[in-house]
């Protein structure tokens, strides 16, 4: 069975904000290996509009290796875009879901290949909901943006994790990695 990772970026107060974070060469390296590391991408419509960016990489590289590293991983790894909105994606590696979140990511995890990606804070939220994340990694970085999208705001009930991993960086991000308590208490009795 595949497994849901969902990674994202965040301030230290706790806001999901792409204008407030500034990823170095780290950071863009880890982000390339994780996405070389996984099978498929799952994207909400703002946050996959915003990774459009990189498409102009491919056509013009900036000549920063962790940077152009970054757009060639994004760019070959298969793409599932949740919207209501968009008729299509404008990328030859994705493509829009006609079925609900939780139907897809149970189909998905049924497969054998990589790992699910989930890289959007509306789709963590609802996976959370279902308890369909098996590893959370949040990438905190040393900012106070004061203002933005709480990652956790629509979260209607308690949820456990536990912290079995850290990763730091030399510009103070450090990546938090969890599992959902009632995941690991689940499969430690079956």
């Amino acid at each position: 069975m595949r497994k849901v990772i969902a990674a994202i970026n965040m301030t230290i107060d706790g806001f999901c904000d792409h204008t407030a974070i500034v990823p170095d060469k780290e950071i863009h390296e880890h982000y390339t290996e994780l996405l070389r590391e996984a099978g498929v991408v799952l994207y909400g419509r703002i946050t996959y509009q915003l990774m459009q960016y990189w498409q102009s990489f491919m056509e013009n590289p900036r000549g920063e290796k962790s940077m152009d590293d970054f757009a060639a991983a994004i760019d070959v790894i298969p793409k599932i875009v949740f919207s209501h909105q968009l008729q299509s994606t404008g990328w030859a590696s994705a493509s829009l879901s006609h079925q609900s979140i939780s139907e897809t990511v149970s189909a998905l995890k049924k497969e054998q290949g990589k790992s699910i990606l989930v890289g959007s804070r509306s789709l963590i939220i609802q996976l959370m909901q279902l308890d369909m994340i098996d590893e959370l990694q949040l990438c905190i970085h040393p900012v106070i943006a004061a203002a933005g999208l709480p990652l956790f705001e629509d979260i209607q009930r308690r949820i456990t994790l536990k912290r079995f991993k850290v990763k730091y960086f030399t510009s103070g991000a450090l990546i938090l990695y969890f599992k959902p308590e009632s995941l690991i208490h689940t499969k430690a009795t079956s």
